[in-house]
């Protein structure tokens, strides 16, 4: 299933959205359904790590202190499960293969995979 976990509530995943061709993505909003530890590990598996999928940008990474540890993967894995800001969005799941982040390359890439 094609999927796409976003924040409805934030301007830069709508602004994506809105930019894709029509698609037959699934919408699964993490603030309101938070992700499991099977979604989790689908997308670890996709990914090869939980930290590819951490935001590092998150206000909570800077505020809990985290940006002065080193953390290990079951770290990430812990943080990503707790609180939902700190997976790095959207992340699109597109016939088989992971797409992590905003980033301009990311989002065209995306694009192509749906076109």
């Amino acid at each position: 299933m094609n999927k796409i976990y976003h924040l409805s509530s934030c301007d830069t995943c709508r602004k994506i959205i809105k930019s894709l061709p029509e698609n037959n993505l699934v919408l699964h909003d993490i603030k309101q359904n938070p992700i499991t530890e099977a979604e989790l590990e689908e997308m670890h598996k996709l990914a090869g790590s939980y930290e590819a999928l951490f935001s590092k940008k998150a206000q909570l990474y800077k505020s809990m202190g985290l940006k002065d540890q080193s953390l290990t993967e079951a770290d990430f894995k812990k943080y990503i499960l707790e609180h939902y800001t700190f997976l790095s969005r959207p992340v699109f799941i597109i016939d088989g293969k992971i797409y992590i982040g905003n980033s301009q390359k990311n989002v065209e890439a995306v694009i192509e995979a749906l076109s």
